[in-house]
């Protein structure tokens, strides 16, 4: 079996975070693991808590996976401040993790900021270097090229001025658009269009959290990047069309649509 581990947040409402990541990755039929670098107090309408875990205990967890349980693909999501992305690097490099997904989360669904600020810089310098590939949504993607993003040739320019410091590859997500959900990759100097429908539905709590893992499970059975990424889209379109319906806000997907 192969096992993937998301490096995240915890969500108690089950809609985001290492819960979404574990029920994305078990979908995928592949073993899931969790490092939680915070506990969120959560819930479809927003965030009402955050505790970090601490950059030692992330080590702690970290070095407990990768010497026991070695994964095939690591997603990292919610990382909050300088210490624990320094921590998660460090140990990265140390065991040469392989198929990074990097997920930079910095605001959730419900508009609440999951980052300290001054550790946007330690993120952008340290972090999203080490991905395989970064799959930053429109207003992440946005902070990190400076400029704002309102149409597909705005995605176009953002991709190459992120790319640019990155060896891995850029996913924009264009869930944020008005007009289309398409997906924009910048891989190998190349740009691939991932053409989706708008599904109406208002409840996407977790949505990022689902795609980063998606694509990450998809790169531990052995899919190159551009399946990987159209295998999870395939996936968290599915995902929407269920038409689960939680909560009094901003509800999950069903991640287990498919079993």
């Amino acid at each position: 079996m192969k096992k993937v581990l998301t490096i995240a947040g915890s969500d108690c409402s089950g809609g985001a975070g290492i819960q979404a990541d574990i029920k994305t990755m078990t979908a995928h039929k592949v073993y899931a693991m969790s490092v939680i670098t915070a506990l969120t107090a959560q819930n479809t309408t927003g965030v009402y808590g955050v505790l970090d875990a601490g950059a030692d205990f992330v080590g702690q967890q970290m070095d407990c996976v990768f010497k026991d349980i070695f994964p095939d693909a690591v997603k990292i999501g919610m990382v909050s401040n300088i210490e624990t992305i320094q921590m998660i690097a460090a140990k990265l490099k140390e065991y040469n993790a392989k198929n990074i997904v990097v997920d930079p989360v910095m605001v959730s669904t419900s508009g609440c900021a999951l980052m300290q600020p001054d550790a946007m810089d330690t993120l952008i310098s340290v972090l999203l270097p080490m991905g395989d590939i970064i799959t930053p949504n429109i207003p992440e993607a946005e902070k990190l090229c400076g400029f704002e993003i309102k149409n597909v040739d705005d995605m176009k320019k953002a991709a190459e001025v992120i790319g640019r410091n990155l060896s891995g590859s850029v996913l924009i997500k264009g869930g944020h658009l008005t007009e289309t959900a398409d997906d924009l990759l910048y891989h190998d100097g190349e740009f691939m269009w991932y053409r989706g429908e708008r599904v109406n539905n208002p409840n996407t709590h977790g949505t990022g959290c689902t795609l980063s893992s998606a694509i990450a499970s998809n790169l531990a059975l052995g899919y190159d990047m551009k399946t990987s990424v159209q295998n999870a889209k395939n996936y968290i379109t599915g995902a929407l069309k269920d038409g689960l319906d939680l909560g009094e806000g901003s509800g999950p997907l069903n991640h287990c649509f498919n079993l």
